[in-house]
This record gives structure tokens, C-alpha cells and sequence, in this order.
């Protein structure tokens, strides 16, 4: 079982985006439930997303996926999807697999949260 702290948080033009601050392990075991999650706050409450991994201290293979799906999803309605507050040991993980460059990753949720300017339509 991962548990999974969620926030709402509302910018200065009125965004709503959903702060999802999961702590643990990001594995296997757990990212299943993380996906479900990440699914049910993109379709029913933002689509807009920050992950705070600050309390992630373990993500493998299927953690990543779950985090490139919740990263499709909210593409597909637009949205956004940030990370921010990589835990240490976990960074090395997305520096190795190169996902740090997929995924938009921001050191602070302050920063992660500041949406209104990438929000450009192309």
C-alpha cells in the first residue's frame, strides 16, 4: 500500500492543479494504485498535475511507466504534468533511463506549481 497525500491548489488565473505527494516505494508493488490515482484526479479533478516525490525514496521500471501514463493522460485533455522535489537516490533512476528528459522536472513544488506561464497553446 503507497500513501498518497493530495492537495489542490489554485493559481493566480484560476488553474486548478492537484499536488499528489506519494511516499515510499514507487515500485511494483505500489504503482498500480499510484496509476489509478493519477488517473482519477486527471478525469475528474484537474488536468493539471504535480507530483512531489520529495518522499519517494525507491521508484523502478513499472513506477516510471505509471508516471509516463499519468504524463499521456494529461496530454491527451491538454493539460499538464510536473515533477518536482526528486528524491535523491530516485534521481539517479530517471538520469539512467534518460526520463529526465521526458518529464518536466522542477526542483521545488513553488516552481512546479508556477503554470500560468508554460500554459502556451501550439
Amino acid at each position: 500500500m503507497i500513501n498518497i497525500d493530495q492537495k489542490t491548489h489554485t493559481t493566480e488565473d484560476g488553474t486548478t492543479v492537484i499536488v499528489l505527494t506519494p511516499s515510499g516505494r514507487l515500485d511494483i508493488t505500489t504503482a498500480w494504485q499510484f496509476r489509478l490515482k493519477l488517473q482519477e484526479c486527471i478525469s475528474k479533478l484537474s488536468r493539471h498535475v504535480v507530483v512531489n516525490l520529495a518522499q519517494v525514496n525507491f521508484i523502478d521500471s513499472s513506477g516510471l511507466t505509471s508516471l509516463v501514463a499519468g504524463m499521456r493522460d494529461a496530454d491527451r485533455v491538454k493539460g499538464s504534468f510536473r515533477i518536482c522535489n526528486v528524491h535523491p537516490e530516485a534521481k539517479l533512476v530517471f538520469e539512467v533511463t534518460m526520463m529526465d528528459t521526458v518529464f518536466e522536472i522542477f526542483e521545488t513544488e513553488a516552481e512546479a506549481l508556477n503554470i500560468q506561464s508554460s500554459t502556451t497553446t501550439s
